[in-house]
């Protein structure tokens, strides 16, 4: 939930700015960062469902292993230095900005049929209804068998447009 991550934030300048950062994923393996100010801080959120899959906003995520986070910038060297200057290169900004265009074109030009994207896919390719772009939700089973039956489907991860206001 944003509004939790916000809470934890402010909470976090009352704590020393001290956080952990753990590696998350959700039951359908969507990969994400989550901020705590501790592990039992984790635990507490984790067990009242606090914390959701910015991708699909499963309930069910799991901490990932992960290596300790070690401060070397003293350690630095211009290589490194060098090599995280293409990290921020006009390229990478080019490739997000595309990314970011075709996710708003699918957004803008696709009817959302929610849960309901294995039947309208159906529909749609047995010619039951005229053919329109559709998203929605379908698990990688239910992607596999429309696949059997073939009917084409790929999957975009986009965000799910929130009801409330994030702030």
């Amino acid at each position: 939930m944003l509004v939790s991550v916000r809470s934890l934030l402010f909470r976090a300048e009352e704590l020393s700015l001290t956080m952990k950062v753990y590696n998350l994923a959700c039951e359908q393996n969507h990969r994400f960062e989550g901020w705590f100010s501790s592990e039992e801080d984790f635990l507490a959120q984790s067990a009242r469902q606090q914390i959701t899959c910015p991708v699909c906003d499963s309930f069910k995520v799991d901490r990932l292993p992960s290596a300790p986070h070690l401060n070397l910038s003293a350690a630095k060297s211009n290589s490194a230095a060098a090599g995280d200057a293409h990290l921020s290169s006009p390229a990478v900004a080019q490739i997000q900005q595309r990314l970011q265009d075709m996710a708003r074109h699918v957004m803008e030009n696709t009817e959302d049929v929610g849960a309901g994207f294995v039947e309208e896919a159906r529909r749609i390719h047995y010619r039951e209804v005229p053919e329109h772009g559709i998203r929605g939700i379908a698990s990688p089973q239910q992607c596999e068998e429309l696949a059997e039956e073939g009917i084409e489907v790929f999957q975009l991860p986009l965000p799910i447009p929130r009801k409330q206001s994030l702030q």
